[in-house]
C-alpha cells in the first residue's frame, strides 16, 4: 500500500503513544480539503431533539437538510411517531432572493393545525444565517397564536461543528425547562440527560432505576416528552451521559435551578454499575444502595460466563475505534478489554484536551489517538495497526469494508441496544460475528498474511 502522508496542519491532532511527547491539539475547526469524518451544526441539534416525539421538528431551509436528517437516529416511542416525519419549508430561489419568513409562518400554522403538537422546533440551517430570516419573530407570533411552545434552534453556520450544534439544541431545551409543575415529584428523583433511547436503551436504563428506587422525572431527549421537560427542574439530580451533546443543559440548569449533575456511561460493564452507584450514593438512602447492590451483582453474575466465552475466542484481536463524543471511546476500550481485545486505533470527533489524556493513560504503548480524522488517515492507521474490528458510525462503516476487516455499528441510526448489561452481551455477539466471519479470509490482506 502506498503510503499516505499527514497534513502538515494535521499533525498537532495525532498522537503515537510512548514515541513522542502528549501535546495534542483540538476543538479546531476541520481543516478544507481532509474531508473530515464530522458533521455540520444543523445535524447536531438535529440529533439532540430529534427522540421528542411528541413535538413538531421543521427544517427551515433547502430540502436537501432535511433528507440528509430524516430518521436519523434509531430512537423508539412509547407513544407518538411525529418525530420520525422529516418537515422543510423546502426554500426555493424566490425565497432566498425575497426571504422565507412567510413560507415558515405559514408551514408552522398548517403543521400545527393538522398534527397537534405539544410544542414546535424550527431548526435554521445555513441559508438562513446567509438571507438573515427572523425565524425568532416568526416563533414568538405563531407561539401566541397557537398557544404552545414554538422554538427557533439557532443551528446555522459553515464553519461551525457539530458541538455547536449541540450547544443550539440545549439552549432550546433550556427555554422549556422551568415551565411546568413540580407537584408530585418524589426526593429520590433523577433526569437521565443524553441517553437517545437508541433500539430502546432508555428504556432498560429506566427500568434499573425503578428498581433502585429512583424516580425518573424526564428522559432528555429519548423517547421524551413535553411535558416532562417542562417539569424537569423539580428533580433532584441531572445524571449525564453523552456529556458532549448535554453538558450545556446541565450546567445551565445548575446555574438557574441548582441542580447537580453527575457524569456517567451506560455502555460496558464497569460504567454501568458505576453509574449505577453514583446515583445511589448521592441519595444516600440505605435502601436505594442494597437494591442497587442486588441489582448489578445479579447482573454481572449472569454476564461474566458468557463474556468469558466470547473473551477465549477473540483475545489478542485489535480494534480501531472512531466515534463521535470521547465518552463513547472511554466505555469501549473497556468492554473491549473484557473480550481481550486491544484497542490500538481510538478517535473522536469532538473531544477535548482532557478526553484525549484519559485516553492517553488508558490506551497501551504504541496506540494512536486521533483527533477529528479523515478517511485517508484512517485507513493509513488501520493498516498500519492491521486491526480486526473497526467500531465507529455510519460514514466509517463502507471504510472498513473496504479494507476487509469486520465493522461494528456504534452510531445512532443502529437498532441494536448497546448500553445496559444486555447491550453489552449484544455488543459481545455483534463484536465476535463481525471478527470471526468467514469472509475476511478471502480478503487480500488476510492471504498476505497466510491466513487461507
Amino acid at each position: 500500500m502506498k503510503k499516505i502522508q499527514i497534513l502538515e496542519e494535521r499533525k498537532e491532532q495525532i498522537y503515537l503513544k510512548g514515541e513522542q511527547p502528549f501535546n495534542m491539539k483540538c476543538e479546531r475547526h476541520s481543516i478544507a480539503g481532509s474531508v473530515s469524518q464530522r458533521a455540520c451544526v444543523f445535524c447536531g441539534s438535529r440529533v439532540v431533539l430529534y427522540p421528542i416525539v411528541d413535538a413538531l421538528h421543521l427544517v427551515h431551509g433547502p430540502i436537501g437538510c432535511a433528507a440528509y436528517t430524516w430518521d436519523i437516529r434509531g430512537a423508539l416511542s412509547s407513544g407518538p411517531e411525529l418525530h420520525r416525519l422529516s418537515f422543510s419549508t423546502d426554500l426555493q430561489e424566490k425565497n432566498v432572493i425575497f426571504g422565507g419568513e412567510k413560507k415558515l409562518y405559514k408551514a408552522l400554522c398548517e403543521l400545527i393545525d393538522r398534527y397537534k403538537p405539544k410544542a414546535a422546533f424550527v431548526y435554521a440551517t445555513c441559508i438562513i444565517g446567509i438571507i438573515g430570516d427572523d425565524i425568532d419573530e416568526v416563533c414568538r407570533k405563531v407561539s401566541k397564536e397557537k398557544n404552545i411552545p414554538v422554538l427557533s434552534v439557532h443551528s446555522e453556520g459553515f464553519k461551525g461543528t457539530k458541538k455547536d450544534g449541540y450547544r443550539a439544541a440545549c439552549t432550546a431545551l433550556a427555554s422549556l425547562v422551568g415551565t411546568g409543575t413540580v407537584d408530585n415529584i418524589g426526593k429520590y428523583s433523577i433526569n437521565i440527560l443524553g441517553d437517545f433511547n437508541i433500539a430502546g436503551e432508555t428504556w432498560m436504563i429506566k427500568d434499573y432505576y425503578r428498581r433502585m428506587g429512583v424516580e425518573v422525572v424526564a428522559t432528555i431527549t429519548g423517547d421524551g416528552r413535553i411535558a416532562d421537560i417542562q417539569k424537569a427542574h423539580g428533580a433532584r439530580l441531572n445524571v449525564v451521559q453523552c456529556s458532549g451533546s448535554m453538558l450545556p443543559l446541565a450546567k445551565m440548569m445548575e446555574k438557574e435551578y441548582g441542580i447537580p449533575f453527575i457524569r456517567v456511561s451506560y455502555f460496558g460493564i464497569e460504567d454501568m454499575v458505576e453509574a449505577l452507584n453514583k446515583v445511589a450514593d448521592f441519595f444516600g438512602k440505605k435502601d436505594i444502595c442494597q437494591r442497587t447492590y442486588e441489582l448489578t451483582n445479579s447482573e454481572i453474575c449472569r454476564l461474566m460466563p458468557v463474556l468469558n466465552q466470547y473473551k477465549e475466542k477473540l483475545k489478542g484481536k485489535k480494534a480501531a475505534i472512531y466515534v463521535g463524543g470521547a465518552f463513547k471511546a472511554f466505555s469501549l476500550i473497556k468492554a473491549l478489554h473484557y473480550l481481550g481485545i486491544k484497542s490500538v486505533v481510538v478517535g473522536s470527533q469532538t473531544g477535548n484536551k482532557e478526553d484525549y489524556q484519559r485516553l492517553k493513560e488508558m490506551c497501551g504503548e504504541g496506540t494512536i489517538i486521533v483527533d477529528d480524522a479523515n478517511p485517508l488517515e484512517l485507513s493509513r492507521f488501520i493498516m498500519e495497526k492491521d486491526v480486526d474490528v473497526f467500531i465507529g458510525g455510519v460514514k466509517e462503516r463502507p471504510l472498513a469494508y473496504k479494507l476487509g476487516i469486520g465493522y461494528c455499528d456504534h452510531n445512532h441510526q443502529r437498532q441494536i441496544a448497546l448500553a445496559g448489561f444486555d447491550g453489552m452481551l449484544n455488543f459481545a455477539r455483534e463484536v465476535y460475528a463481525s471478527i470471526m466471519s468467514p469472509v475476511w479470509q478471502f480478503m487480500p490482506r488476510r492471504e498476505n498474511r497466510g491466513e487461507k
